[in-house]
């Protein structure tokens, strides 16, 4: 079910496409100069609709539709690329911005012209200061061309594209924390409502899409509606780039039509050649350290949107971890948990409190070998109270890992206690919570 061309990951195709030249003469800034002289913003916000392009930044909600949302005659509007990248197991953003500049600026350029925003930011993390040099260089050959700036090809359409770079916080890549921080404020999440949408950037209407949501835009204006949706499922339309990582023979990043079965992205040669060592797989995680864990009877499941909710878990950004039977399921959560509690906002106590005391009692566990049955009911007790409760989805994530290594692999929390138990000479009853 391989390509038989890339949407995305075009350097796979196109040898020096990152060039400007190169990407010129292989149609690039032809779907942007057709929209703004012959279409309208509102035919491109409804070709982005009838493509069905969903939101790759995690929650997958179909773009077209994200944009009507936007109130009419308010302006001026924003459009904010979210760069952040900050989802553990995810390194797709990095390669289309290092391998396929100029397509993400033109996506950015189009987008920006179809909700009629003059002016968007595209907010990197500040560990990525080789690619944001390689975005301003990109951006600053786009107005050379005389793609950016005042009048666009004597349309009157004006556009300025900014690189903002935070300060590598996790909680930035969620879109209302994001916007504090270009703000100059703390990043912490706002409260919704009002959505972006309606009051987002500065109070104004904001629309907010990441890297590879914006890079499909200028293929889909380019080569149609109907090209566009001949790859992918009726519901998840189109490619998307997992992140492979973990105990794959070729880790990697790899495009691929939604639909595909995880088992084809984890042991095809082509891809991730199989696990390391011939090991079983036993433990998959889908859509980054956000979505709950799979298992080796989850193989089959076809990666896409609907898929993946159907099987418990989540397509999330598209980093798929896949580690084998030599890791240790509570010390996974542990380390997991150990990253959502240093990267908790603190804005709101369940989050604040819960990766604490979280990382508090697996720290006891696995670190220090002092584990109880009462520890077991306690993270628990822990999760649930975090779950629901929390004022952004960071809190949720954090859920995540822990509910998912006591639901599928109970026995080794089990084994901790009984080992516990052992090295301090007498026995404890398990009363696991069942």
């Amino acid at each position: 079910m391989g390509l038989t061309e890339h949407i995305i990951m075009r350097e796979l195709d196109i040898p020096d496409i990152s060039d400007f030249a190169v990407y010129r003469r292989h149609g690039g800034w032809e779907a942007y100069r057709y929209a703004l002289t012959e279409k309208t913003p509102s035919d491109i916000v409804q070709m982005v609709k009838d493509s069905g392009l969903r939101g790759r930044g995690g929650a997958g909600f179909p773009t077209g539709i994200k944009w009507s949302f936007l109130p009419k005659g308010v302006y001026p509007r924003y459009l904010l690329c979210n760069c952040d990248e900050s989802e553990p197991g995810t390194f797709n953003n990095h390669q289309i911005i290092d391998k396929n500049p100029h397509q993400l600026i033109e996506g950015v350029a189009l987008s920006a012209f179809a909700i009629e925003a003059n002016t968007a930011y595209i907010y990197m993390r500040g560990e990525f200061a080789a690619a944001a040099r390689t975005l301003e260089r990109a951006i600053a050959q786009a107005y050379e061309a005389g793609f950016l700036g005042k009048n666009i090809l004597g349309t009157g359409f004006d556009l300025d594209i900014y690189v903002h770079r935070g300060a590598g916080a996790y909680i930035c890549g969620e879109e209302t924390a994001l916007m504090e921080s270009l703000e100059g404020k703390i990043g912490q999440p706002r409260l919704k409502p009002p959505f972006p949408a309606v009051a987002g950037l500065y109070g104004k209407p904001t629309i907010i899409n990441n890297v590879e949501t914006l890079a499909n835009v200028p293929r889909i204006v380019e080569k149609g509606v109907a090209w566009y949706r001949s790859h992918g499922t009726e519901k998840s339309p189109g490619t998307k780039c997992f992140s492979l990582s973990g105990h794959v023979n070729r880790p990697g990043n790899y495009e691929l039509p939604f639909g595909v079965p995880l088992r084809e992205l984890i042991e095809s040669p082509e891809y991730g050649g199989g696990m390391k060592g011939g090991r079983p797989v036993k433990i998959i995680i889908p859509g980054g350290a956000s979505a709950p864990w799979l298992t080796a009877d989850h193989l089959d499941v076809p990666l896409d949107y609907e898929s993946l909710a159907a099987a418990g878990s989540m397509l999330g950004s598209g980093a798929v971890i896949v580690l084998n039977d030599t890791v240790s399921a509570p010390h996974l959560a542990y380390k997991m948990d150990e990253f959502f509690k240093h990267e908790s906002c603190g804005k709101c106590t369940p989050c604040r409190e819960g990766t604490h005391w979280l990382v508090r009692v697996l720290h006891r566990m696995v670190e220090e070998g002092h584990a109880t049955a009462a520890d077991i009911d306690t993270l628990h007790g822990i999760y649930r109270q975090m779950a629901g409760n929390c004022f952004c989805l960071l809190g949720e994530s954090a859920v995540m890992p822990i509910k998912s290594a006591l639901q599928l692999f109970p026995h080794e929390f089990e084994a901790l206690v009984k080992q516990s138990s052992h090295r301090n000479g007498h026995h404890i009853p398990l009363m696991v919570h069942r």
